[in-house]
């Protein structure tokens, strides 16, 4: 498996975590997304992890996603629900200049080069829109179990980097990114916890769903590493699993600095 091909993850995604309602709902009041004219882009959709949040919030507009199986099982998963599903890039999102009110990239913004999305995301955006990038890490001092998982798989796989994570380890210097060549500006930051209540056969398909350790690991580390997983949790109903939202939102400059 190649680092950042989710290809063959498409089905196991429907076992992952969605993101903090309550990130989502302060967001949305936040930029007044309650009009009914207001237009969302979900870019780097996915199945539609974050889509189904901001359905949830009564948003619609588009999802934008370039792996073919997984923007099939996410239009599976949420066709006729506000969202017209698209293919597309966070370098190359399709969508109409100016179209777009908030646009969001959810545990995917790692996946593009900065200087050719930003420009993207600015050139769909309306004057002063928003852009947020979001992730959503387990936070593992919450709990042992995890912690324990945690520190078996960088014994399984030494040097490991986990590039999906939205841990402070992997998004230092986020905010410096976000507001280079002065295209955004007027940044802040929300982060929430929230839980996840498991069946142990969801637990292990999200463990599945996981390119990242696929990928550095290769298919027989990797199956070492779902059986150790199993052998951890064998003997528990319901696995708790305490995340942590992190969003960093930024608004466009286009319109608002020229004079």
């Amino acid at each position: 498996m190649q680092q950042g091909d989710f290809t063959a993850l498409a089905k196991d995604y429907i076992n992952r975590t969605g993101y903090s309602a309550r990130v989502l709902k302060h967001l949305a009041a936040y930029l007044g997304a309650g009009q009914e004219s207001f237009v969302v882009a979900d870019v780097g959709a996915g199945t539609g992890k974050l889509t189904e949040g901001l359905i949830r919030l009564g948003l619609r507009g588009y999802a934008v996603e370039p792996n073919h199986a997984m923007r099939a099982e996410g239009m599976r998963l949420n066709d006729g629900r506000g969202f017209q599903w698209r293919e597309g890039s966070g370098e190359n999102t399709t969508l109409p200049d100016g179209s777009v009110d908030w646009l969001l990239m959810a545990s995917s913004f790692h996946w593009t080069d900065p200087q050719r999305s930003l420009p993207e995301f600015q050139r769909v955006l309306k004057p002063g829109g928003y852009l947020t990038v979001l992730w959503n890490p387990r936070d593992l001092e919450k709990n042992p179990l995890h912690q324990r998982i945690e520190a078996r798989i960088h014994e399984m796989v030494p040097g490991v980097q986990r590039v999906s994570s939205g841990s402070s380890r992997y998004t230092e210097g986020i905010e410096q990114t976000l507001q280079a060549g002065g295209l955004f500006d007027n940044l802040i930051f929300l982060e929430a916890q929230h839980e996840a209540h498991m069946s142990r056969e969801r637990y292990l398909g999200a463990w599945r769903s996981v390119n990242d350790i696929q990928a550095q690991a290769g298919p027989d580390r990797f199956n070492a590493v779902l059986r150790m997983i199993e052998e951890q949790v064998s003997g528990l109903e319901e696995i708790i699993v305490p995340y942590r939202t992190r969003a960093w939102t930024v608004q466009s400059s286009k319109g608002r600095h020229s004079v």
